[in-house]
């Protein structure tokens, strides 16, 4: 599904213009970018929640020339889905 099918789904179940239903579904995934980048976690109750991770600094390899290498330290971010999703999913695949 894309943004522009989120927006349309929108604008059905609540009856609004399809400009009002974007700018709705914009801000939200604004809202949810802005809290993921400031570190916090994101808990949506029934769906999931989205916890950014830090990783330390590691030793890798470079492949082609067998050269050892540090890989920086980053943050990753991990969804996870809540009870009800996994249900909901498994329910509609049986």
């Amino acid at each position: 599904m894309t943004k522009a099918e989120i927006f349309e789904k929108v604008q059905e179940s609540i009856g609004i213009s399809k400009k009002e239903s974007a700018e709705i579904v914009e801000a939200v995934f604004a809202i949810m970018k802005s809290t993921l980048e400031s570190g916090e976690n994101l808990k949506i109750s029934g769906f999931g929640s989205f916890i950014v991770k830090q990783k330390a600094d590691r030793r890798g390899r470079n492949p082609q020339t067998g050269e050892t290498i540090t890989i920086k330290a980053r943050r990753i971010l991990t969804f996870k889905p809540s009870n009800v999703l996994k249900t909901a999913i498994n329910k509609e695949s049986a």
